[in-house]
């Protein structure tokens, strides 16, 4: 078996593409199974708006990308010029550089590894970590770790949570007028709305599928002196007029704000602009929705130029960031070697204990007929010896030329003969 990770991330595909591989986090365990039922023996799978990924152990990567394309229902032709297959340790630099914010939109960025670390947790309970990919992200977090102690990468980061906010900031500058809707009640909507909070905006609306889930993030904001409430997503065309900037990110396959809404609140809001985020893969906001007059829509793609401000910092610190990697993948290679010789290792083993057990019956069988001691165990260590060395002495008698030289120190190597 061999490791791979199979994936599309933002610097290989659109976001029209990385859509289309996305993984609900609510599927995730269904779909790890259906993968390791028959194209791999281990997986796991990352899944953010960046980058969709799989991390796998099986013979060869054919079958989980013709698994990838089938479950998405997309043809291969369709997803092969953005695919990339990393195997063993290019698999493993991967892992530990994603995980370290190396490989990120944002260079640096620190919600990446806490979106692994619930991947692995998702796969782990799903049953489709083995030994190996156990041990792999077992280090992957210990390198991050590593990476963020040790290094800089992550000074000066913005979030794309920070990145939102000051892009409402250029569009009406200060939004402490501006009325806010936050679309889901995720982890990615719970970061933004921290981060408009500090800026103390005239209202803020919580809309989503539960408005259990809903009120609970409204009820933090009020605890911070806001003016806040939640609603369900089904409200949402009855009052989408009201806000001045929509934030979405949401799990949902399909969108959730369609053009007509969007067309509607316009004329309703007399041509007053609306600024829109829409953190989600895929995206919560029909594509249509740009080409209006009055709307400032962003996607994830479109943040990249606000979240690399003070990228040269961390760009020197992730040249040591890279020295960390390297000597990380280069251990874990080592253990990944040694793992691969357990079963000659147990083999070779086997043999030996079958030879063994053979000598010492016949040994007990001398002494049961009235051999002395002496002589049965002479006859035992005798034979034990003949045995074991049979196969390389007659390896070595039948080798020629270059062959005989180098099996000739194989064996002196092994057997620790000084010449």
């Amino acid at each position: 078996m061999h490791l791979y990770v199979i994936g599309v991330n933002h610097t290989t595909a659109p976001l029209k593409i990385r859509e289309n591989v996305a993984f609900n986090s609510e599927h995730l365990a269904s779909a790890l199974r259906e993968l390791t039922s028959h194209d791999a023996t281990e997986a796991a799978i990352l899944s953010t708006c960046n980058r969709t990924e799989l991390y796998c152990s099986a013979e060869d990567p054919e079958k989980p990308l013709n698994w990838l394309s089938q479950y998405h229902q997309l043809e291969i032709a369709q997803l092969q010029p953005y695919i990339y297959t990393l195997p063993n340790d290019e698999a493993v630099k991967h892992a530990f550089r994603v995980a370290s914010g190396l490989d990120s939109m944002v260079l640096g960025e620190a919600q990446i590894l806490g979106q692994f670390k619930q991947s692995v947790k998702i796969a782990q309970d799903a049953g489709t970590l083995g030994t190996l990919l156990h041990k792999l992200f077992q280090r992957t977090f210990e390198v991050a770790k590593e990476v963020r102690t040790n290094t800089d990468i992550g000074a000066n980061s913005i979030s794309m949570a920070a990145a939102a906010v000051k892009l409402a900031q250029r569009i009406f500058g200060d939004i402490k007028d501006q009325k806010v809707l936050f679309i889901g009640a995720g982890e990615m909507i719970e970061l933004c709305a921290d981060h408009f909070a500090t800026q103390k905006p005239k209202s803020m609306t919580v809309a989503n599928r539960t408005l259990e889930r809903g009120t609970s993030l409204a009820e933090k904001m009020r605890a911070q002196g806001l003016q806040a409430h939640a609603i369900l997503l089904n409200d949402l065309p009855d009052c989408f007029a009201e806000f001045d900037i929509v934030i979405t990110s949401t799990a949902s396959q399909l969108p959730i704000v369609g053009l007509g809404m969007v067309e509607r609140a316009i004329k309703a809001r007399r041509h007053r602009p609306i600024f829109m985020v829409d953190l989600a893969v895929p995206r919560d906001v029909e594509a249509e929705v740009a080409e209006l007059d009055d709307v400032f829509l962003y996607t994830v793609d479109d943040l990249a130029q606000v979240v690399n401000d003070g990228i040269n910092n961390r760009q020197e610190a992730a040249v040591d960031a890279e020295v960390i990697v390297a000597n990380r993948v280069e251990h874990f290679m080592q253990w990944f070697k040694k793992r691969d010789a357990v079963p000659t290792i147990k083999a070779l083993r086997d043999q030996a204990e079958s030879t063994r057990q053979a000598e010492l019956e016949k040994a007990l069988k001398l002494l049961q007929k009235g051999e002395s001691p002496e002589k049965a165990l002479e006859i035992l260590s005798n034979a034990l010896t003949n045995k074991f060395l049979h196969a390389p002495s007659h390896a070595l008698n039948q080798a020629h030329g270059e062959e005989h030289t180098k099996l000739d120190d194989v064996i002196k190597q092994l057997y620790q003969i000084k010449s």
